[in-house]
C-alpha cells in the first residue's frame, strides 16, 4: 500500500491535518511514532477480525442448537461436516447460515407488514415476501441484459404482493435528464410520454436521484412533484431509490401505489435497496475494480489519457476504488498530466498511482474535494467552480491558493481538471479592468529610439482603430483646442526640458468630430548618467467629471440666486410686518379701559407669520378689540394679514356687531384675497355698559380674569376665515367689572408640537391665575413663561377695565 505523502489539498476552510506518517527526509520522531501507531493499528484490526470470526462461528453453532434442537457439540460436529461436504471453511459456512437466518427474519417481518396493511391474504409459505422477493432476485440476473424484463419481474415477483401496483426503472444521463429504461404497471401510452424527462424537471425520480438517498412520499399529491402517471393515482403513495453500484449512481427504481403508503420498516426499506442495486447491475455491468483486483482489469483510460494530454490545463484522471462490499472508499490517480502542476509543488511521477486520499489526504475535509469528486462520480452531473481556495499541507504547513476546478465524469472515470491561478496575471487582470472603468489609457515613449507604446484603452480615448500610429507628446498641440495651448506649452518645458512630472488638462478634438476633456499626466525616465530616454504616462477622460462640475458650478449660482430671492422676500415680508405690527407698540388709550399690547415676532425670519391685533374708538364710542392669524408665513401671510387687518378696521365703521363683521370679514377672505384662510376674534366693548360683544372664527377664545380667578369663555361656533364663501358666526355677551383683566392671544402663544391646544390653554389659564401688578408686569411674565415650541410670531392684548 503507497504511504501517504506529506502534501495534502482541500478546499477552504481547511480541515484538521491529517499526520505525516512517512516524512520523505528520513525518519523523525514524529515518523517514528506514526509508523508505530499504524503497525498497532494493524495488530488490533487483526485481532477485531480473529475476535469477529469466532463469534461468528458460534453465533452459527447457536442457529444451528435452535434449529436442530441439539447440544452445542453437535452443532460443532454438524458444522465441520457441512464444511467438509462443500469444501468451504468452517467461517465461510457460519456466514452463510447467519445470512440464511437473517433473510428468514427479514421475510418474517415483511410478511407482518403485508398482512398488518391489508395488501395480501394471509400468508402462505409459498407466497412468503422473501421468496418472492429471491425470485425476483433470480428473475432479474436471468435478464441482466433487458431493463423492461427486469421492472416486470421485479413488479410480478416482489412488490405487486407488497400492494405496489406500477414500477419504473430510470437511467440518469449525466447531462442530468432521465430516461425511462424499463416499466410495469403503467399504461403504454403513458409510459411513452415520460419516455425522456429534461434536465431541471422536478419529479419524484429526481428528487431521490438529487438527494441521493431512498425517498418516500405517502401522497404524491399532497407533495405536488408530477411524475409517471400522477393523474392516474394522484393520492397513491410514492417510493424512489437510487439505483447505483461501485459509488455511481446509474439511474433511479420507483415504485407506485394506487393508495396512500403508510411508514415502511428498515427492513423493507433495504430490501428495496438491494433490488434497485440488483437494477443498476442491469443498467451498466462494467464494475470499478475493488482490492484485490488484478490491474489488467481496470477500467481503460487510454481515450480519456489522450484527452487530458490535449489540455492546456493540469489534468488528473481517477477511477474508484471499492471495498469488499462494494462501496466506493476512495479514488486512484490513473494518470496526471504533462502540464500536471501540483498545489505543494510535487511532480506528477510522486502522485501517479497514488490513492487520492493518500496523496491529498486534506481533501477529506467536510464538503472539500473528495465530497465534489464523489458527488459527480455518482450522478454524473459535472461540477465548476471559480476561485476556489485550496489549502495545501507542505510540512504541516497549509498553503492556502486559489484555482478554478473542473470535475467530470467519463464511463467510470473521473476527469480532474485545475488551473492555480497566476498572481502576476491576476495583478495584470486587475489593472486592465481598474483602467476600462477609470478610462485610463498608458503610455511609454521612448525619445531615443521614437518607439511610442500604447495600450487599447489610449487608442480608445483618441478615438483611433488599433493599428493606427501613435501621437508623439510633442505634437500633442496639433489634436488639442486652440486655447489649451499655453497649458500645453507648460506642461511640455517641465517633462521635456525640466525633467520633472507634470499634468495638464485638455480638449482632445478626435477624428470623428468628437471632444473629449483629457487629462494627460507623465513623469520622465532617466539613464544611469540622469539623460532624459524616455517619457511614461496616462491619459484619463475627465469629460463626465468636467460636465458634471459645470452642472454643479449653474446648480450652485442657481441655488445663490434662489437663497438671495428668499432672503429679500424674507426682508420685505418682515419690513411690511414691522411697519404695522410693531414689536414694541405704544399703550392704547380708549375710553374706561386700559390697554397694552405684546407683540412678538418669530425667531426666524423665514418664519414670518401673518398674526395681527388691533384696537380702535369707533364714531359710535364703541371699541373694537380684535386679533387674527393668517395660515402661513412670509410675503403671502404677511400681505394677507394687512388686506384683513385693515378690511374689518373698515367694516367696523358701519357699527355692525361682531358676528356679521366676521361673516363680511370671511366674504373678503374667500372671494378677494388669494388662497388666503385665517383665524379671528373680534369683540366691540361699551364703555357706557361694560358690555363686550364677541365672536370667533376658528380661534381661540379671550381669557377673563377676575379676581384673581381667571376663565376661558365658553367655545363658541365659529368656521375659520375663508373655507366657506357664506358662513352665519354667533356672537355672545358678557358684562365686564371693575379691575377685570380681559386677555385676547394668538396660538403661538400657547401652541405646542406635543400637547393639545386644550391642554395649551389650560396651562395659560393657570399662569394668569398668579397675576400679580399692573397690566404690562402680567403680559411680560405671561410671554416670559409661555411653554410654546413653535417658533411662530406671538400677540397679546391685555384689557383692563377701570
Amino acid at each position: 500500500m503507497t504511504a501517504a505523502p506529506r502534501q495534502g489539498l482541500t478546499p477552504h476552510p481547511d480541515p484538521t491535518p491529517y499526520p505525516d506518517p512517512t516524512p520523505h527526509r528520513g525518519p523523525t520522531p514524529l515518523g517514528r511514532l506514526v509508523a508505530t501507531v499504524e503497525r498497532l493499528r494493524g495488530e488490533v484490526r487483526a485481532a477485531h477480525a480473529a475476535a469477529d470470526g469466532r463469534a461468528l462461528v458460534e453465533l452459527a453453532k447457536g442457529i444451528l442448537i435452535g434449529q436442530l434442537s441439539c447440544t452445542p457439540a453437535a452443532a460443532a460436529r454438524q458444522l465441520d461436516e457441512l464444511s467438509r461436504e462443500t469444501g468451504l471453511s468452517p467461517l465461510d459456512i457460519a456466514a452463510d447460515i447467519v445470512n440464511q437466518a437473517a433473510r428468514d427474519h427479514v421475510s418474517e417481518v415483511a410478511a407482518e407488514f403485508v398482512e398488518r396493511t391489508g395488501t395480501l391474504g394471509p400468508a402462505k409459505p409459498s407466497t412468503r415476501v422473501a421468496v418472492r422477493l429471491r425470485t425476483a432476485e433470480s428473475g432479474m440476473l436471468a435478464a441482466a441484459d433487458d431493463t423492461q424484463a427486469v421492472a416486470e419481474s421485479l413488479l410480478t415477483n416482489a412488490l405487486g404482493p407488497l400492494g405496489a401496483i406500477a414500477v419504473a426503472v430510470w437511467t440518469a444521463a449525466p447531462d442530468g435528464s432521465l430516461a425511462l429504461a424499463g416499466y410495469a404497471g403503467f399504461p403504454p401510452g403513458e409510459a411513452a410520454r415520460w419516455r425522456h424527462v429534461p434536465p431541471g424537471v422536478s419529479t419524484v425520480a429526481r428528487l431521490a436521484l438529487s438527494e441521493r438517498r431512498l425517498v418516500t412520499l405517502p401522497r404524491l399529491q399532497r407533495e405536488g412533484l408530477p411524475s409517471i402517471a400522477h393523474l392516474h393515482w394522484p393520492d397513491g403513495g410514492r417510493m424512489a431509490v437510487p439505483a447505483g453500484t461501485g459509488g455511481r449512481i446509474h439511474g433511479v427504481l420507483e415504485i407506485c401505489w394506487p393508495q396512500p403508503l403508510a411508514p415502511q420498516p428498515p427492513q423493507i426499506e433495504r430490501q428495496v435497496e438491494a433490488l434497485a442495486e440488483l437494477c443498476a447491475r442491469t443498467m451498466d455491468t462494467a464494475s470499478p475494480a475493488g482490492p484485490g483486483v488484478p490491474e489488467a482489469l481496470l477500467p481503460d483510460v487510454s481515450e480519456l489519457t489522450d484527452l487530458a494530454e490535449g489540455l492546456h490545463d493540469p489534468a488528473v484522471i481517477l477511477t474508484p476504488v471499492l471495498d469488499l462490499e462494494g462501496r466506493l472508499t476512495d479514488f486512484r490517480i490513473r494518470h496526471a498530466s504533462s502540464r500536471f502542476v501540483d498545489p505543494a509543488g510535487r511532480q506528477r511521477t510522486d502522485v501517479n498511482g497514488a490513492l487520492l486520499l493518500e496523496a491529498y489526504p486534506t481533501a477529506a475535509g467536510e464538503n472539500g474535494l473528495f465530497d465534489v469528486i464523489e458527488r459527480v462520480h455518482a450522478t454524473g452531473e459535472p461540477f465548476r467552480a471559480e476561485r476556489m481556495s485550496l489549502t495545501a499541507l507542505v510540512d504541516q504547513i497549509p498553503l492556502t491558493s486559489v484555482a478554478d476546478i473542473s470535475v467530470s465524469r467519463h464511463g467510470t472515470a473521473v476527469l480532474l481538471i485545475w488551473r492555480i491561478e497566476d498572481e502576476t496575471a491576476r495583478l495584470a487582470d486587475l489593472l486592465q479592468h481598474a483602467q476600462r472603468l477609470g478610462r485610463i489609457g498608458g503610455f511609454e515613449e521612448n525619445l531615443v529610439t521614437g518607439g511610442i507604446t500604447w495600450n487599447a484603452q489610449l487608442y480608445a480615448l483618441h478615438g483611433l482603430p488599433a493599428g493606427a500610429p501613435p501621437v508623439p507628446l510633442r505634437e500633442l498641440p496639433g489634436y488639442a483646442h486652440p486655447d489649451d495651448s499655453a497649458a500645453l506649452d507648460r506642461f511640455l518645458r517641465a517633462v521635456l526640458r525640466h525633467r520633472s512630472p507634470a499634468s495638464v488638462d485638455l480638449r482632445l478634438r478626435r477624428s470623428d468630430g468628437i471632444t473629449r476633456h483629457i487629462r494627460v499626466v507623465a513623469e520622465p525616465v532617466l539613464d544611469a548618467d540622469r539623460r532624459l530616454y524616455a517619457v511614461r504616462g496616462a491619459y484619463q477622460d475627465i469629460s463626465a467629471q468636467h460636465w458634471t462640475e459645470v452642472a454643479l458650478a449653474a446648480t450652485r449660482d442657481q441655488l445663490a440666486h434662489t437663497a438671495a430671492e428668499s432672503a429679500e422676500r424674507n426682508r420685505l415680508a418682515l419690513q411690511l410686518q414691522h411697519a404695522i405690527m410693531p414689536p414694541t407698540p405704544p399703550a392704547v388709550e380708549a375710553p374706561g379701559l386700559r390697554v397694552a399690547v405684546r407683540y412678538r415676532p418669530a425667531e426666524s425670519e423665514s418664519l414670518v407669520g401673518g398674526d395681527w391685533y388691533d384696537t380702535v374708538v369707533l364714531p359710535s364710542g364703541l371699541v373694537m378689540l380684535s386679533v387674527g392669524d393668517v395660515a402661513g408665513h412670509g410675503i403671502e401671510a404677511a400681505t394677507g394679514m394687512v388686506v384683513l387687518r385693515n378690511a374689518l378696521r373698515g367694516l367696523a365703521v358701519t357699527g355692525a356687531g361682531p358676528a356679521q363683521l366676521l361673516s363680511w370679514l370671511n366674504t373678503v377672505t374667500h372671494h378677494l384675497a388669494k388662497n388666503v384662510t385665517a383665524t379671528a376674534v373680534c369683540g366691540l366693548f361699551d364703555p357706557r355698559t361694560r358690555v363686550m360683544r364677541w365672536a370667533r372664527a376658528g380661534h381661540l377664545p379671550p381669557v377673563l380674569v377676575r379676581g384673581g380667578e381667571p376663565e376661558a369663555f365658553p367655545l363658541i361656533e365659529g368656521l375659520l376665515l375663508g373655507a366657506l364663501p357664506d358662513v352665519t358666526y354667533i356672537e355672545r355677551e358678557v358684562r365686564l367689572e371693575p379691575d377685570d383683566t380681559l386677555l385676547m392671544f394668538t396660538d403661538g402663544l400657547v401652541e405646542r408640537r406635543d400637547s393639545s391646544v386644550e391642554d395649551s390653554l389650560l396651562h395659560l389659564v393657570d399662569a394668569a391665575a398668579s397675576g400679580v401688578g399692573d397690566l404690562d408686569e402680567q403680559l411680560d411674565r405671561l410671554l416670559a413663561e409661555s411653554r410654546s415650541d413653535t417658533d411662530d410670531d406671538t400677540c397679546v392684548i391685555g384689557i383692563q377695565v377701570g
